[in-house]
């Protein structure tokens, strides 16, 4: 072999290896699956090209799996029969869980289409293999007792109605702060004899006194007389 061909092939091996590491979890997991079940065709008994695959074989293949399994499914005589936490070990089998075999027909199912195979003739998705999984399922909830349930959504609360604003309470006009709707900053000329207004308040000529003019105010809130100098 010569050297370029040596470094084409470890070139691809590291693209191989790169794009297997990209790979998601579940991409990886469903590659593994496709590739076990491809491994079980070959190994049939007589050897199973997957055109001829049905949902007999799926079954079959699920049945087969069951040697690997992990979880201690309790038969209908053991004292422990129903019973989540067993105090004690016992001699029942060792089966695949329901979970495990549900994701995994899930996954095998993807994979077959996505290898050209036809969604009408998929064998993962055939009513047979459908009903072992629930018969499945039942039975190990029954040996373990647990239930399985779909979690149902908590309603949501009703939305709270918008409460219009109280209209502010009217404030009685006194004769004071009838007279401040004017202008406020505007101011009096001539002979002096008219309001002018000012920061809120009615400055008026109040008289004469020491031959000073005597200036004066009207609260706009009280109507009450105060004198200028208190704004000095």
């Amino acid at each position: 072999m010569s050297a370029a061909t040596s470094g084409s092939n470890s070139n691809s091996s590291m693209s191989s290896g790169a794009s297997e590491g990209r790979l998601s979890r579940y991409e990886s997991q469903k590659r593994r699956d496709w590739n076990t079940f491809g491994q079980y065709l070959k190994n049939h008994r007589p050897p199973l090209a997957l055109s001829r695959c049905s949902g007999a074989h799926v079954l079959e293949f699920l049945r087969y799996l069951d040697q690997f399994g992990k979880t201690k499914v309790h038969t209908a005589g053991c004292p422990f029969f129903g019973h989540p936490c067993p105090p004690a070990p016992c001699p029942c089998p060792l089966r695949q869980a329901w979970g495990s075999l549900d994701a995994l027909v899930g996954r095998l199912r993807a994979a077959f289409e996505e290898n050209g195979g036809h969604p009408a003739v998929n064998p993962f998705g055939a009513r047979a293999v459908r009903l072992y999984l629930r018969e499945v399922r039942d039975s190990q909830a029954k040996a373990r007792g647990i239930t399985y349930e779909k979690k149902k959504r908590k309603p949501l609360p009703p939305p709270v109605p918008l409460q219009a604003a109280a209209p502010a309470p009217a404030s009685s006009a006194s004769p004071a702060t009838s007279i401040l709707h004017p202008d406020l900053n505007s101011m009096t000329s001539g002979n002096m004899d008219c309001p002018s207004y000012q920061y809120g308040h009615a400055i008026f000529l109040g008289g004469q006194a020491d031959d000073e003019l005597v200036m004066a105010v009207i609260d706009s809130r009280s109507g009450a007389l105060l004198p200028l100098p208190v704004f000095n």
